[in-house]
């Protein structure tokens, strides 16, 4: 299915340029989906609908002219064309080249729609979850689900003749669990997502991520205070990419490089990591929260090796920083909506497996912290400096898993733990999101195999560690 016709576009195109611009992008974009929460045993809260909508921009050297609107009609969208033509000012310099008209398949075949699903299937997922979470243990007080489901489609048009179509499904399920004993009241999240159908969001699914966050909030009534103080971390893979996409990826979005902004600002080419790292940004990963074949510029996705055995060889690119650096775009130019002009964003983020057993990394730290999962934190990427929150950790004692511990946070420099890290495991864990900058939100996943980190500052409430 082509959303606009092809005449309109390249009218549009051609309106757009009447008045002086080099390049003509049009991005179409329609959201159809539905989400619903479910707390305290009924749905609180739902919302379906559609929003669809077009942005048009318009180049002339440094400048970018961009004006959007929800009409799609030829009259509204010419109009459009000629308000932002006329911000340009000046004579004709370009004309629309003829389209390659593209029209692209989700990366994973869909066998449903997710915006095809009744609510009554939906909301029937939501009560297996609550039902999971509260078997789980009698001290669960609290459940929330939360499930969205989404058909979103794109056509980006521009005056050099790209003309593409993209549908890209997307399901997404979270639970957070309220657990209590006594005075004491923990909590525990977890969430799941993919750009697949509906038959992605299987029970299996529902009761996985259920059923974690159920046990990490119980397991958070027992644990310890954390003991403060510098020691051996070892990150698990299930504890996801966090940490290389805060204090790492967003540094090496090109256009913070550009800006110096970026503690990676002028290191192309030098050493920024450990020689046992290596940093890879993926957009065609089949599934993944952060993938689709083309980006909202719709340059095809790649797979892009931005640390290659601890020297930095790659940045991410939308068109424009692209063109300002004299590189090749890397179809990270994305857009939250038909609301926004692109920037360049992290899609699957994540440091390759090693070498090394996780077992074997866990066994050679005598006294430290294991990172079984993390949480939110703050990140400077002008400096890289961090601090990071662990949903669920236990200290390490003598090669060992041992207690549990809570608020755990952990402290330091992004490149200097990349500096660091000397043990890299052969696994691989996946976490999903969506990730904030400038005002926009996209979706990403990131990943990490087990790492050793050997010193790092870990803050808590339990005083000194203890040696």
């Amino acid at each position: 299915m082509i959303p606009l016709a092809p005449d309109l576009v390249r009218a549009v195109l051609d309106r757009a340029l009447a008045r002086g611009g080099e390049f003509a992008e049009l991005f179409f974009e329609q959201r159809d989906g539905t989400s619903l929460v479910r707390e305290e045993g009924r749905i609180v809260r739902t919302s379906s609908g559609r929003d669809r909508g077009v942005g048009l921009r318009v180049i002339r050297g440094d400048s970018t002219w961009f004006a959007n609107g929800n009409a799609t009609d030829a009259e509204s969208l010419l109009a459009l064309a000629d308000r932002v033509a006329e911000g340009v000012g000046g004579s004709r310099q370009a004309r629309v080249a003829p389209f390659r008209e593209e029209v692209l398949e989700p990366l994973v075949p869909v066998e449903t729609w997710p915006d095809t699903v009744p609510v009554a299937e939906l909301a029937g997922r939501l009560a297996l979850a609550d039902r999971v979470a509260r078997e789980h243990d009698p001290r669960v007080v609290q459940v929330t689900a939360v499930v969205r489901t989404t058909r979103r489609v794109i056509l980006v048009a521009n005056s050099e003749g790209r003309f593409v179509v993209e549908p890209t499904p997307y399901v997404t399920f979270n639970c957070q669990v309220v657990a209590r004993e006594g005075g004491e009241i923990r909590s525990g999240y977890q969430a799941d997502s993919a750009t697949r159908g509906w038959e992605f969001l299987g029970e299996e699914v529902v009761e996985r991520v259920a059923g974690e966050a159920a046990r990490i909030a119980c397991l958070q009534l027992g644990a310890v205070p954390t003991p403060s103080g510098t020691m051996p971390v070892v990150l698990s893979s299930r504890a996801g990419g966090t940490m290389i996409h805060e204090a790492c990826g967003h540094g090496l979005e090109a256009d913070f490089y550009l800006k110096n902004l970026s503690i990676y600002s002028g290191k192309l080419g030098k050493r920024v990591a450990s020689e046992k790292v290596t940093v890879v940004d993926d957009g065609t990963l089949p599934g993944r929260r952060g993938s689709n074949r083309v980006d909202d510029e719709g340059e095809p996705s790649r797979r892009v090796v931005l640390i290659d055995r601890g020297t930095l060889v790659g940045l991410l690119h939308s068109r424009e920083t692209a063109r300002r650096l004299e590189m090749e775009p890397t179809g990270n130019g994305r857009r939250e909506s038909f609301r926004h002009l692109p920037i360049p964003r992290m899609r699957n983020t994540f440091i390759a497996p090693g070498e090394d057993d996780p077992e074997e990394i866990v066994a050679s730290v005598r006294n430290g912290l294991f990172v079984a999962d993390m949480g939110g934190g703050e990140v400077d990427i002008v400096s890289g400096n961090f601090v990071f929150h662990c949903l669920e950790a236990y200290r390490i004692r003598d090669g060992k898993i041992a207690e549990p511990v809570r608020d755990a946070m952990l402290t330091g420099n992004g490149p200097a733990v990349l500096e660091s890290i000397d043990m890299v495991g052969n696994d691989l864990g996946w976490a999903v999101g969506t990730c904030g900058k400038d005002g926009q939100g996209v979706p990403v996943g990131d990943a990490q195999p087990t790492l050793r980190i050997p010193s790092l500052v870990v803050g808590g409430t339990g005083g000194g560690d203890e040696r």
